[in-house]
């Protein structure tokens, strides 16, 4: 029925139109604008057997694959007898401007003096320069000088993102260039240790498949923006459905610090805190609409040093053990705490030294406190 719908088309557009089944036919100047541009591209796409959303992973990885690179970086280390031993590693990247600069993980060209080579998709090669790392957060930008004006990938927002959303990764897993992998957000605000111990905070979980060699490649969403940075995988080995990127966001103000000139030091309150909402609120006698229960202070930390409790004993409520009597962290500069990782969000848009206003409830009533941020300890 869409056929004939087609051919009575063409037929009032000026004339039947022949279409041979063993030659290739393309369409006339006609079909290519307007109304019967779109009847046309339907009845391909159709006549393809492709859904919106396959075209939708066609269309991102089109564009997306043209701007990320595979990266070799070689560290010479010395060897038991003295020996210069080199251990090359691969891993992935992105281009963010025409001009040759690249967002990755800082563990893929780490290194006392690594030797750091970027492959782009159109096979050329060229040595790369280290521009900032930000270990703390995983992250380095690079360098390269380029021959021409590069495509680039568009950074997107990692704040907003929900947990059900499509995202796609593009990268070198095992050294296979430009590899697709679709997905979902499966949840938000992650924290894990990477291979030096350090804890990662705010992750964004995903099952799109992440192996050795996509790290620092771009984690997109449907309209092809980068918004977070493939960095682990959970357990050794290969992908099992489980893993973990880093928020675009935190990027963004890498950036933003390497242009002012400023250090790479990751915010720090010194507290651990137990998300409370709800009926467990409740049974310990707290505002029902809870917030992020303080468990530690950490000492020296500008949590001690603005007043902030911790929890004076535990109780078990159901199968947790919950740390009570500390103070009860209701708001973040303004904003009501309703979510888990709603603290490490706050500090991810924050620099050592900026302030943080908290609404507490403490003793049964509430009260607001004023904290500097320090450094993370490394």
């Amino acid at each position: 029925m869409k056929l004939r719908t087609l051919l009575i088309a063409l037929a009032i557009a000026g004339g039947f139109v022949w279409v041979s089944t063993t030659r290739k036919w393309d369409p006339p100047s006609f079909l290519r604008s307007g109304a019967m541009s779109k009847l046309w591209t339907e009845a391909a796409v159709k006549g393809a057997g492709l859904s919106a959303d396959e075209l939708n992973n066609i269309d991102v990885y089109k564009t997306a694959h043209q701007a990320t690179v595979n990266i070799s970086s070689t560290v010479y280390r010395r060897g038991w007898f003295g020996q210069v031993i080199p251990e090359p590693g691969t891993g992935s990247g992105f281009l963010i401007d025409g001009n040759g600069r690249i967002l990755t993980n800082h563990h893929v060209v780490s290194g006392r003096a690594p030797v750091v080579e970027v492959i782009l998709a159109d096979k050329s090669r060229y040595q790369a320069k280290i521009l900032a790392r930000d270990p703390s957060n995983d992250l380095a930008l690079i360098q390269i000088q380029p021959k021409k004006k590069l495509p680039f990938l568009k950074l997107g927002e990692s704040d907003t993102l929900q947990v059900g959303q499509k995202v796609l990764a593009i990268g070198n897993p095992f050294g296979l260039e430009g590899t697709l992998t679709t997905g979902i957000i499966s949840s938000l605000g992650r924290t894990l240790r990477d291979e030096g111990d350090r804890v990662l905070e705010g992750m964004v979980q995903t099952d799109a498949a992440i192996n050795p060699g996509n790290s620092g490649g771009p984690l997109l969403d449907s309209l092809g923006s980068v918004i977070g940075i493939n960095t682990a995988i959970y357990g050794p080995g290969g992908n099992i459905g489980i893993g973990f990127a880093m928020p675009i966001n935190r990027a963004k103000t890498m950036l933003e610090d390497y242009q002012a000139g400023h250090k790479f030091g990751r915010p720090w309150l010194g507290v651990s805190v137990l998300p409370v909402f709800g009926d467990l609120a409740q049974l310990l006698e707290l505002p029902g609409e809870g917030g992020l229960l303080i468990q530690e202070v950490s000492q020296g930390s500008s949590a001690e040093s603005a007043g902030l409790r911790g929890a004076r004993r535990l109780v078990i409520v159901g199968n947790t053990e919950v740390g009570i009597g500390g103070d009860l962290i209701m708001s973040l500069d303004g904003q009501k705490v309703d979510r888990s990782d709603a603290l490490t969000r706050a500090l991810a848009r924050k620099r050592p030294g900026d302030n943080v206003d908290l609404v507490i409830f403490r003793d049964g009533r509430q009260s607001k406190v004023k904290v500097a941020l320090g450094e993370r300890p490394e």
